[in-house]
C-alpha cells in the first residue's frame, strides 16, 4: 500500500503516517509546514519531505490512497490533482474506519473528559496484557506514539466533534461507527464551527445513531444535558449504561476509590476524573476485564499530558498544568484541586486563547467558572487575536464575563510574567490551564526567578 499524507506535519497526522509506516506500507508526504516534534518524529522514521510546500508532481497513479488533514485547504493543488486523477482521498477519521473494519471499535466522545478516559482506558489494557490499537490526541506515559495501527483485534479512539477536512466538514466522530461508544458530557464549544448549542447538540445525537447493532452507548447520567439527550434518542437495537462518581473518599490529599469491594489509592484526583475512571471501567467490562484486575491496573495511572498534570512539587505546594479552556471543564478543574487540598491557597491562571474563549458573545459562559479559586487570573495575548483575526478584547467584557471579584486581567506578555515572579509556593497550588503556551513564557523558570 501507498500512502500519501497531505498535512503530513499535523500532531495526529504524523503520528498516523508513522504507525502505518511501522505497520509496513509506503509512506509519503507534504506539508508547507512543519513544526516540533513532529519534524524530528517523522526525521527519524525517514519519513520528512525533502522539500516544504505542496507540489502536484507528488501525486500519481501508483498512490492508493491520499489522507488529507484539516490543515490542507480546498484549494491545495496536490488535492486538486488527487481529485483529477479519481484517487481515493480519505479524512483521518474515514482512514481510521478503513483500517478497523474487522476490528471491535470503541469511541470516547463528548465535549470534556475524552482525552482522560481514553488515557485510562490504554493504560489499564497495557496493564492487563490486552492487545488493541489506539488513537489519542495526547502524549501518555508508557506509549512512545499517540496513534498505533496493526493487526489488534480492538481499536480505541478518542472521538473528537471538530470537521474532519476541508471536504469533509462533518464531525470526526461520525465516521468511526463504534461497538462501544463513550460520552462523558456535553457542553458547548467550538462556536465558529458549531454557532449554536442546538446545532453543536445537533452531532452528538448524529453520533448516538452511528453506533452499531447491538453496540453499547455508555453515558455520564450526572449531565443533565446529556442525560435528556439520551432518553429522548432511545435506539431499541443497542444497549445502554449509565454511570456516575465511583464510591470513594479523600483522606490526607489522596483519593482511594472502591468498585465492587476492590480498594485502591489513586494518583490522580477529582469528581472529573473519577467520572473519566468510571466510564473506563464500564468499557473493559463490556471487553471482559473483572473489577479487581481494573482496579489493579488503574490505580498508577498518573494521567495524559496536560491534564492536572503535576509540572512542579515542593511537598506543600505544587504546579499544575490543565488542558482545560472550555467553561465546564475550567470549572471542574479548579474545584478539583479546592476539593483535594482545601487547605492550600489556590492560585489559578487561565489563559483564553481558542476562538470561543476570545469571543465577547461566548464570555458569559464563564460565569462562576473561577469562583473556588483564592486568586484568579485571566490571561489572553494580542498575539492570538492577531492570529484569529479577532477584534481587540476590552478588560471590562472579559471581568463582566466572568463576574469574579478581584478577577485579575492580563494581556500582555510582560504584565504575565511579572505576576508569576510574585507568586510564593508555600502551602499553595499553582494551577495553569490553557490549550495554548501563555504566549511562550518558562513558567517554572519565572516563578523560582
Amino acid at each position: 500500500m501507498h500512502i500519501h499524507f497531505i498535512s503530513i506535519g499535523g500532531s495526529v497526522m504524523h503520528q498516523l503516517a508513522i504507525a502505518l509506516h511501522k505497520k509496513g506500507y509506503q509512506i509519503t508526504g507534504s506539508d508547507d509546514e512543519i513544526f516540533e516534534p513532529a519534524k524530528s518524529n517523522l526525521l527519524a522514521e525517514g519519513l520528512l519531505p525533502e522539500e516544504i510546500g505542496w507540489r502536484p508532481g507528488n501525486i500519481n497513479t501508483a498512490i492508493d490512497a491520499v489522507i488529507l488533514g484539516m490543515h490542507a485547504k480546498g484549494d491545495n493543488p496536490e488535492l486538486l490533482r488527487a481529485k483529477e486523477l479519481g484517487l481515493k482521498i480519505y479524512s483521518f477519521p474515514e482512514y481510521i474506519y478503513q483500517e478497523s473494519i474487522n476490528k471491535k471499535r470503541i469511541a470516547i466522545g463528548g465535549s470534556h473528559g475524552k482525552t482522560s478516559t481514553t488515557a485510562m482506558l490504554m493504560h489499564v489494557l497495557k496493564q492487563t496484557k490486552t492487545s488493541f490499537d489506539y488513537l489519542i490526541g495526547a502524549k501518555l506515559e508508557g506509549f512512545s506514539q499517540s496513534v498505533n495501527i496493526t493487526d489488534a483485534p480492538v481499536i480505541v479512539c478518542e472521538a473528537d466533534e471538530y470537521p474532519a477536512s476541508t471536504l469533509e466538514p462533518r464531525p470526526k466522530f461520525h465516521f468511526l461507527f463504534p461497538h462501544i461508544a463513550v460520552l462523558t458530557g456535553i457542553a458547548w464549544d467550538h462556536i465558529n464551527v458549531f454557532p449554536t448549542f442546538d446545532f453543536y447538540l445537533e452531532q452528538f445525537r448524529i453520533f448516538i445513531q452511528k453506533i452499531e447493532k447491538g453496540g453499547i452507548l455508555i453515558y455520564n447520567q450526572t449531565d443533565a444535558t446529556l442525560k435528556e439527550l439520551v432518553e429522548e434518542n432511545k435506539r431499541n437495537d443497542i444497549r445502554y449504561q449509565s454511570y456516575e462518581l465511583p464510591n470513594h473518599r479523600i483522606e490526607k490529599g489522596e483519593t482511594i476509590i472502591e468498585i465492587e469491594n476492590n480498594s485502591a489509592v489513586l494518583r490522580v484526583f477529582g469528581n472529573h476524573n473519577l467520572l473519566n475512571l468510571n466510564a473506563a471501567y464500564f468499557v473493559c467490562k463490556e471487553l471482559g476485564i473483572n473489577a479487581r484486575d481494573f482496579v489493579n491496573g488503574i490505580q498508577d495511572f498518573s494521567g495524559a499530558a496536560k491534564r492536572l498534570e503535576v509540572i512542579f512539587n515542593t511537598g506543600d505546594a505544587s504546579v499544575y498544568r490543565d488542558f482545560a479552556h472550555a467553561p465546564s471543564k475550567v470549572k471542574a478543574t479548579i474545584d478539583a484541586v479546592k476539593q483535594q487540598f482545601p487547605e492550600r491557597k489556590l492560585i489559578a491562571v487561565l489563559e483564553l486563547h481558542t476562538f470561543s474563549s476570545l469571543n465577547e458573545h461566548f464570555l458569559h459562559q464563564y460565569r462562576g467558572s473561577m469562583d473556588m479559586a483564592d486568586e484568579a487570573v485571566v490571561f489572553y495575548s494580542q498575539h492570538a487575536l492577531a492570529l484569529k483575526r479577532m477584534p481587540a478584547l476590552d478588560r471590562t467584557t472579559v471581568f463582566e464575563g466572568f463576574a469574579k471579584d478581584n478577577l485579575l486581567i492580563i494581556n500582555s506578555k510582560e504584565e504575565l510574567s511579572s505576576f508569576l515572579e510574585t507568586v510564593r509556593l508555600q502551602n499553595c497550588n499553582l494551577l495553569l490551564m490553557s490549550s495554548g503556551s501563555f504566549d511562550e513564557i518558562d513558567v517554572i523558570s519565572t516563578i523560582k526567578s
